[in-house]
């Protein structure tokens, strides 16, 4: 079987996708990043054991991410090229999300918004907001560092023991201010509040930050869908805090989506830049 390999090599995760000559997804793997030569080959090599893949039926290899800058020349004797980690973000999320125009947001250790459409993508910002933030804080205040462990502390939660939101300082609803919108984070935690309660509120702050800067990055533009990539992307709390933003239409005026795939949409939009011709030799 001829295959291609696409690496996206992260600050805190690399992933690896694979693509038969067809162009079918042969499947994904993600796994933690430490040093970054290390994390590329033992993904390359996991992902080939796990597919019955040898050196013999890889065509091509792409990297991308910030590690990709630690290598040069082919990996293993494979012609190896690198994408751009911008391209590869827009590209990625309109692909997963069948979309021609977007704004893609990648939520990794940071994040970052893509502007992507058929004309190319452009990098609008990033916010240093992300998974790193979410580790940082939960390993400081919740002595837990495990993210999926996490997810499921944030669904037995309930974060309005511990953020201000509209709704307590209101007698009365005010159309323009929906009362689920918080008011503050973290801006009234009760002394019965539980680590569960806490962890609810944690991933919320980090999602409603985003998406309210996803919503201030489309100002003036028509484009009004965001496509939401990378592995915070695919927790339960995401779809949680999305939702809502989903439900205010007449406050947001955009619509965000979560789709199949989203922790790998870099690394798949790298081997889409590999196929087109837009990314480099080694």
């Amino acid at each position: 079987m001829n295959a291609s390999i696409s690496i996206d090599i992260g600050g805190s995760t690399t992933k690896a996708v694979g693509f038969t000559q067809s162009g079918d997804l042969l499947g994904t793997l993600q796994i933690r990043a430490g040093d970054p030569r290390t994390s590329a080959f033992g993904a390359l090599g996991r992902f080939m054991h796990e597919h019955s893949l040898s050196l013999a039926d890889l065509t091509d290899i792409t990297l991308t991410g910030l590690g990709s800058s630690f290598f040069t020349g082919d990996l293993l004797g494979i012609p190896t090229f690198r994408a751009l980690e911008l391209d590869a973000i827009g590209q990625g999320g309109l692909r997963l999300a069948g979309l021609k125009e977007a704004l893609v947001v990648s939520m990794g250790t940071g994040t970052a918004f893509v502007r992507a459409g058929e004309s190319g993508c452009m990098h609008l910002g990033g916010s240093g907001i992300g998974g790193g933030t979410l580790s940082g804080l939960a390993s400081r205040f919740l002595h837990q560092t495990e993210i999926p462990a996490l997810a499921e502390m944030a669904g037995r939660g309930d974060r309005a023991m511990a953020d201000l939101r509209i709704g307590d300082l209101l007698d009365a609803e005010i159309p323009a201010l929906n009362s689920e919108l918080t008011a503050a984070n973290f801006g009234k935690i009760k002394s019965s509040a539980t680590d569960e309660d806490m962890a609810a509120a944690l991933f919320n702050m980090i999602y409603e930050n985003i998406g309210v800067m996803a919503v201030f990055a489309l100002a003036g533009d028509a484009v009004r869908d965001v496509v939401l990539t990378g592995s915070l992307a695919c927790l339960a709390p995401a779809r949680t805090t999305f939702d809502v933003f989903n439900r205010m239409q007449d406050i947001f005026h955009v619509n965000f989506i979560i789709p199949p795939h989203a922790a790998f949409a870099t690394a798949i939009g790298a081997w889409g830049a590999t196929k087109r011709g837009h990314s480099g030799k080694q």
